[in-house]
């Protein structure tokens, strides 16, 4: 039986290698003189963001949960990629789950982002609460490393309420003020695809007051906190980021889709693929698959 490695990660990567056995060449021989040989096994890395949840009325919505993994995968192994929407602004409405699966890989799920509400959304990253004080828990269902934060609480009563911010993968969202919503939560970055790019931040807090300015959100895509009716702003597609909390009315806005990505050596690249995933080759002697919509890669 072949050794089988696997390594889960968040944001930083680990090393448990062990001894591949039976090899010659970047070729398993099988039977002595039979001239039948088998590619290798390779390693394939992946970076896996959920979408991010909607903003709701004052609450800003969670980044979708964030996960990377480095698993070996045979030759022939069909991987499928599921790449979560992000959640509907307005009453908010969470995000939704991507993941990667494949015979004999361990599937790798990333949570939707909670939405903002008054009882604001668990998920990956949890949403900001509007009027109720509470926040939607990050790290939903539980993983380790952990896929994301908890959400800001709201701040001030009638007739001034602010939002809590969205957490995002690097930290919580901050508490709304009496004159400004809260902060979305960090997102973080990776270099997967070749340059660093941030993912995973939640959305910001809206609030309803005469003066005041906008909540940020998290760098990673979170969208920025509304005043009033206005200046509400989506998250991020394929960043997973949370969508802003509106200044009441439902305005809140919409989280952003995620994405999955895949990394493995240039001179493994099958080229079988399905759902138009973008695809970069010589990354460091690496072939990138950003998948942006669903599909699958055959290794």
């Amino acid at each position: 039986m072949r050794d089988l490695k696997t390594k889960l990660t968040s944001g930083k990567n680990t090393k448990n290698t062990k001894s591949r056995k039976g090899k010659s060449f970047g070729y398993q021989v099988l039977g002595f003189g039979s001239g039948l040989r088998v590619p290798d096994p390779y390693d394939i890395s992946f970076l896996v963001v959920a979408g991010g949840g909607g903003g709701g009325s004052y609450g800003g919505g969670g980044a979708g949960g964030y996960r990377t993994s480095t698993q070996e995968a045979d030759s022939g192994t069909a991987i499928t990629v599921t790449v979560g929407a992000g959640g509907a602004g307005g009453a908010g409405v969470n995000g939704s789950n991507s993941l990667f699966a494949g015979t004999g890989l361990t599937t790798i799920t990333s949570a939707g982002g909670g939405m903002g509400a008054d009882y604001p959304g668990n998920g990956g990253s949890g949403g900001g609460a509007s009027h109720s004080g509470s926040y939607g828990s990050g790290n939903t269902p539980s993983t380790d490393p952990s896929q994301g934060n908890d959400g800001g609480g709201s701040g001030a009563g009638a007739p001034v309420y602010a939002g809590g911010g969205g957490g995002g993968i690097g930290a919580a969202g901050s508490a709304g003020q009496a004159q400004i919503g809260g902060t979305g939560g960090a997102g973080t970055a990776n270099s997967i695809t070749g340059s660093s790019v941030t993912y995973a931040g939640g959305g910001g807090g809206g609030h309803n007051a005469g003066s005041g300015g906008f909540a940020p959100g998290g760098s990673g895509g979170g969208g920025r906190g509304g005043k009033g009716t206005s200046g509400a702003a989506g998250g991020t597609a394929n960043l997973g980021g949370g969508g802003g909390g509106g200044g009441g009315g439902n305005t809140g806005v919409a989280g952003g889709k995620g994405v999955v990505i895949l990394s493995l050596p240039d001179a493994s690249y099958t080229g079988t693929v399905t759902g138009s995933p973008t695809v970069a080759t010589g990354v460091s002697g690496q072939t990138v698959l950003t998948f942006t919509s669903s599909g699958s890669y055959t290794a």
